[in-house]
C-alpha cells in the first residue's frame, strides 16, 4: 500500500510539472506566465535590442504562437541584416506573409502628420539610427476617420481622443497590432535626420 501511495504521489508530482508547462493558448496565460514568457526572450531569436514597455504582452504572445515561424523569421531577419548597408527599399522575407521596409527621412511636426491605423498586419518598428517621438491610442479611442481604410495599401488615417508619447531609439523596438492606432516619425525637440527599418507581418 505505502509503495503504491509513493507511485501516486511521483505521478501527481510529474502531472503538476507538465501542468505547469505553457499551453500553447497563450489566452489562458496568468499574467505572470505573459510576463515571464516576455522577459526570458526566447522568442527574438538572440537580436539584442530591448522590447518597448508600451507592447501588449498578451496580444503579442498569442500572435507569436500562431505564426511562430513568421516571428522567428522576423527576427532573425533583424539580428542578422547589416542595417548600415540596407538599401532604402522593400525586402520580401517570406512574400507578402513578411517583408521589411527601410527609409530616411527628417523627423516631422505633429501638424504635418496623421494617427494611422492598419487591419492586415502587425509593424515592428525600430530606428536604426536618430531619434523620434512615436504617439500610440488604442483603437477604441479614435474619434473621427480622416482618411477611409485602404485595402491595397492596408492603413487608415484617424484622429483620438487621447494618446501617449514614447520615445523612439537604436535601443528600443515597438510592435503595433491592428488595435494600435499610431503616429510615428515626431521630432523629440528638433526635426533630425532618422534612419528606420518597418517589418509587416502578416495576421492571419
Amino acid at each position: 500500500m505505502r509503495k503504491i501511495i509513493v507511485v501516486i504521489m511521483i505521478l501527481i508530482s510529474l502531472f503538476g510539472l507538465t501542468g505547469n508547462k505553457s499551453s500553447p493558448d497563450p489566452s489562458s496565460w496568468s499574467e505572470k506566465e505573459i510576463k515571464n514568457w516576455f522577459a526570458k526572450k526566447e522568442w527574438c531569436s538572440g537580436w539584442t535590442i530591448t522590447p518597448d514597455a508600451s507592447i501588449n504582452k498578451r496580444e503579442f504572445a498569442i500572435s507569436y504562437f500562431k505564426n511562430k515561424d513568421r516571428w522567428d523569421k522576423a527576427f532573425n531577419f533583424l539580428k542578422n541584416t547589416d542595417f548600415s548597408k540596407s538599401e532604402l527599399k522593400r525586402y520580401d522575407i517570406d512574400d507578402d506573409k513578411l517583408f521589411a521596409t527601410f527609409s530616411e527621412y527628417m523627423s516631422k511636426n505633429e501638424t504635418t502628420t496623421q494617427f494611422e491605423a492598419h487591419r492586415r498586419y502587425i509593424d515592428i518598428q525600430y530606428v536604426i539610427s536618430g531619434k523620434e517621438i512615436i504617439n500610440i491610442a488604442p483603437l477604441k479611442s479614435v474619434n473621427n476617420v480622416l482618411v477611409p481604410y485602404e485595402a491595397t495599401k492596408d492603413i487608415e488615417f484617424v484622429t483620438v481622443s487621447k494618446s501617449r508619447d514614447i520615445k523612439a531609439t537604436p535601443i528600443n523596438f515597438f510592435i503595433f497590432f491592428p488595435d494600435d492606432a499610431h503616429r510615428p516619425g515626431l521630432k523629440d525637440g528638433v526635426n533630425s535626420p532618422v534612419r528606420k527599418v518597418v517589418i509587416k507581418l502578416k495576421v492571419d
